[in-house]
């Protein structure tokens, strides 16, 4: 039984566990103590020290973040001393900050801001710095932008990138007041090592990072009368996008949603759900094809373990990491890549419109995304397969700034042609959703039955869990599958790019063994995407992971292979999973990127 302390926290008596800091135990009393360099996701820091508080009878105010609670002490975290202090904590650092608010995208969203506003900070009783120092705007990434005027070095980015990401992109350089959070010397964010995961986005508390945005070029393209505008919406937007516009935390938006990009004025609708569905024809039938290939005929030039290949910011870690290992990724695009193919080949056949013509827009929860669309391998349709990505964010404020009133929308549904979807497909948001869906393919392909799991739903595969594992055995097979009778389907899911680097570490050197592996960059996977509605912790993640399953259940069809949809293609354009077409459009290649 863990050991508790007693103290007082504002003259009231509170016990907690020994180890928990004194930020912990005053939220256990509902007392808020503000915080910037602090993370629920991340490790304790205490760099910024607004989280300041007074021990009795200490002669120094402590980091509530970062002091652990003891027996005894009495604390206070509003005496005047206190609330001097934080004030003039936070006067430094506006003194440093380039504080022109209306001119930053985080406007609104900033938590120096807030703590501004919350502290009346209308003097300034110190020399303004903010315009005197060199600062730099990296803005070459296709993802990312890093201004370091409105920097407040608190280090999350640092720490996210670094331990919750294990990437190291950035770091500190320097000391004193020539600190400033830096990447290998000095390179643009675009030629390191970053992975344009976009996390760093979502815990920095200012404007320091931020998504690099294409809203005024897709208002462009929708005002053109020789354009079609083509909108794919990825799953986890769905579940996110509420945040944005008034709805709560995980708040299912679908039908509100479509009727939002409705009235944007987009020419079609459609869903990379549908993509996501066809992702697992393509993957499961490529997986199928390996265990054959491995385990009857002995051919290895295709290995086992496959990692799944949807996350671009685990593609472009694994290819600076571990380059001797990219056989093992699936060849298959992911769902944006696939969807973009297609809209500006079959698509653009079926409605009769020159592809030349055709702008193709990706709302995703990813940041990643962005940089996924501008690789130069993303052009099998012969032109460049997505030519917009949009965050969550993005998406919500075209909705503000079109006057829409968001939650009195009725439910719409997506346009025909790549607009349907399964259950399968929408889990795809969630870590473990990609695994999921694969299986429940993967086995009734093999077997012929339903995936032997309750309701369909492979629960060993679900949660946050950083790493799981699940086996599925393997009976009464079709006669064309017998050499997989009795197997068991070694699985393992990860998610947070720290968690991919230790799986994958520990296949590298033989200590595990996997015949599948699914990666998602982000906590949580896609609903924890770097553009996601910000704040963005576990308690959000947890929440929108729910809303995921849920319409999962929802839906009349759980399986990629019984969406209508995904058979007509096949029939009509695609021929066969893996085949001549298939291959062209919905497959690709990897390339070893150097770490600097």
């Amino acid at each position: 039984m863990s050991k508790m302390v007693n103290l007082k926290i504002n003259n009231i008596d509170v016990s907690i566990e020994a180890g928990t800091t004194i930020l912990s135990a005053a939220e256990k009393l509902n007392i808020k103590i503000p915080v910037l360099c602090y993370h629920k996701d991340l490790c304790i820091a205490g760099n910024c020290r607004v989280c300041v508080v007074e021990i009795v009878g200490s002669r120094k105010l402590a980091a509530a973040c970062a002091t652990p609670v003891s027996e005894g002490i009495e604390v206070m975290t509003n005496s005047l001393l206190v609330r001097n202090a934080r004030k003039h904590i936070i006067e430094l650092l506006l003194s440093e900050h380039n504080a022109d608010c209306t001119k930053c995208y985080r406007n609104g969203n900033c938590e120096l801001q807030d703590l501004a506003a919350e502290y009346k900070i209308t003097n300034q009783d110190f020399i303004d710095m903010a315009h005197d120092g060199v600062y730099s705007i990296d803005d070459l990434s296709a993802s990312i932008i890093k201004d370091d005027s409105r920097c407040i070095r608190c280090q999350r980015c640092v720490r996210t990138c670094r331990e919750l990401q294990s990437v190291g992109a950035l770091a500190v350089a320097h000391k004193g007041s020539e600190m400033k959070i830096s990447t290998f010397f000095d390179r643009p964010l675009a030629e390191v090592v970053c992975t344009n995961c976009g996390q760093c986005i979502i815990h920095c508390p200012t404007g320091a990072l931020i998504e690099k945005t294409y809203i005024e070029r897709v208002w462009d393209a929708i005002a053109d009368p020789d354009k079609h505008v083509v909108v794919q919406t990825a799953p986890a937007v769905r579940v996110g996008l509420g945040e944005e516009l008034e709805l709560q935390t995980g708040e299912r938006v679908t039908g509100k949603m479509v009727a939002a990009l409705r009235r944007l004025g987009f020419d079609s609708i459609l869903d990379t759900d549908f993509t996501a569905d066809l992702t697992i024809m393509e993957e499961g039938t490529e997986l199928l094809h390996r265990l054959k290939a491995n385990l009857v005929e002995g051919d290895h030039t295709e290995p086992l373990p496959m990692t799944t290949s949807c996350s671009p910011g685990w593609v472009k870690f694994f290819e600076h990491t571990f380059p001797e290992m990219l056989d093992n990724m699936s060849t298959c695009k992911s769902p944006q890549q696939m969807f973009g193919a297609l809209a500006k080949t079959y698509y653009a056949k079926k409605v009769d419109v020159d592809p030349e013509n055709i702008v193709s827009v990706s709302i995703m929860p990813c940041t990643a995304k962005k940089f996924e669309a501008n690789r130069p391998e993303m052009r099998d349709s012969g032109y460049k397969d997505v030519d917009f990505v949009l965050t969550t964010r993005e998406l919500a404020v075209m909705i503000k700034q079109a006057g829409i009133q968001f939650v009195d929308l009725p439910d719409e549904k997506y346009d025909s042609i790549m607009g349907k979807s399964s259950g399968a497909a929408v889990i795809f948001g969630a870590t473990g959703g990609v695994m999921e869906a694969a299986l429940r393919t993967a086995y009734e392909i093999v077997t012929g039955r339903e995936v032997p799991f309750e309701n369909l739903n492979i629960e060993p595969v679900r949660g946050l869990e950083g790493v799981r594992e699940a086996t599925v055995k393997i009976e009464k097979v079709l006669p064309e599958w017998k050499f997989l009778e009795g197997a068991e389907l070694k699985c393992c899911v990860a998610h947070g790019l720290s968690n991919a680097k230790k799986v994958m570490e520990q296949v590298k050197s033989g200590e595990k063994e996997y015949h599948f592996i699914e990666i998602m960059a982000c906590p949580g996977g896609c609903l924890g995407g770097g553009g996601q509605p910000i704040p963005t912790n576990d308690e959000v993640r947890k929440k929108r992971m729910k809303a995921i399953y849920d319409e999962d259940t929802s839906l009349a069809i759980r399986k990629s292979h019984e969406n209508p949809e995904i058979v007509q293609i096949y029939k009509e354009f695609l021929g066969e999973p893996l085949g001549k077409q298939s291959h062209k459009l919905l497959h690709t290649e990897y390339f070893e990127r150097q770490r600097y």
